[in-house]
């Protein structure tokens, strides 16, 4: 086989890849796609990708990407829409694509439908987990017995499996029997370099705004630094709207911290150009591309989930086992600036040396050539 077509299925990539539509929620696997679909691109592949249908044209090219557009977020009747229109129009597009390989990541229904699509068409599934509990059969983010059961399947049929980390990759196996290889992410390149007196964010948090997030320790994070000017920046999830509306009510209590709800995606790396320091106050995560944006800008990350160690062994920052600890540890990379001086350089060398774009794509054309 020449050079493959490769075929990304996110529902949800449209708002990262288009502008016009980015003032809808996105998460850190949308922007996975969307970078790795621009790299593919760059390198001479062509690239395709099944979005949801938000109204906009179907096999529309942006980037150099055709977008095959499958059902409507919210779009059916309850029970029946499980086979129509969300089986049925995806599987259509998976067909308009007609692509060497597909790509996928999050545990879900897709990842099976993709997968016996491949099988049936003589084609290639390349899965990559997107956080620690798509290798953990107790404690998949997927409501339905049913549904667990279609991504299982998909997943022991897909032809190669990508990894965020060494914990990841252990627990594939552990659970599943399953190999998997480790691949980084991808990150957009910073476009300013601020030193510390210019940057008048001094703690950011960015977040989608569910439980396992635990937003709550950000305001109780805020309300323990008040000489700390802390910004809050999270959307709405289906579901969680209850969760929202609490921390909005709650933040507006607290005098140092500025709530923003959702800020589009191509405007969000400008916080993170201001910015000090960065938090994050998750109970679980995969591996944040909030970390990798934070890193490459400078900026050290305090956070309680720190993927295999690397924050406490690369000195990336600090990774506190209290909200004590992580008081105090922002209060210093927020205030000391030879403390922040010296971690900030650090983030960027890190970054420079383990995450260009060829050194990050090399196990993702394995795969794909595999």
């Amino acid at each position: 086989m020449g050079v493959p077509s490769i075929c990304f299925v996110g529902l949800e990539n449209l708002p990262v890849i288009s502008r016009e539509y980015n003032h809808h929620g996105i998460g850190g696997e949308q922007v996975q796609h969307t970078l790795l679909a621009r790299a593919l691109v760059k390198r001479g592949y062509r690239v395709s990708m099944i979005v949801a249908d938000y109204g906009q044209r179907d096999a529309e090219v942006v980037d150099g990407v055709s977008l095959y557009k499958a059902h409507g977020l919210d779009e059916g009747l309850p029970v029946l829409r499980f086979l129509h229109p969300r089986i049925t129009k995806l599987w259509a597009a998976l067909q308009r694509a007609d692509a060497d390989v597909y790509y996928v990541s999050c545990a879900g229904v897709q990842v099976g439908v993709v997968a016996l699509f491949a099988r049936l068409n003589g084609k290639r599934v390349v899965f990559r987990i997107a956080h620690d509990t798509d290798c953990d059969p107790k404690n998949l983010l997927i409501r339905f017995w049913r549904d667990k059961k279609i991504y299982e399947y998909g997943l022991r049929r897909a032809n190669a499996v990508l990894s965020q980390s060494a914990q990841q990759s252990r627990a594939l196996d552990a659970n599943y029997g399953l190999p998997s290889r480790i691949a980084a992410m991808l990150v957009d390149p910073n476009q300013l370099d601020l030193a510390f007196e210019q940057r008048d964010v001094d703690v950011l948090w960015v977040n989608n705004l569910r439980p396992f997030k635990r937003p709550d320790l950000a305001l109780e994070l805020a309300r323990r630094v008040p000489n700390l000017r802390v910004h809050m920046i999270g959307g709405t999830q289906p579901g969680h709207e209850d969760l929202y509306e609490q921390i909005r009510e709650q933040a507006r209590a607290i005098p140092n911290l500025t709530f923003h709800g959702r800020v589009p995606y191509h405007d969000v790396n400008d916080f993170y150009e201001r910015a000090k320091v960065f938090v994050n106050t998750s109970d679980s995560e995969g591996f944040p591309n909030s970390y990798l944006q934070a890193w490459r800008r400078g900026a050290p990350t305090v956070a309680f989930f720190d993927p295999d160690g690397l924050i406490a062994s690369q000195k990336l920052g600090s990774a506190p086992r209290s909200m004590d600890e992580m008081a105090a540890a922002v209060e210093r990379f927020a205030t000391q600036r030879a403390d922040w001086a010296r971690a900030s350089q650090t983030c960027k060398q890190f970054m420079d040396d383990r995450y260009g774009d060829d050194k990050v794509l090399v196990p993702y054309l394995e795969a794909v050539h595999a």
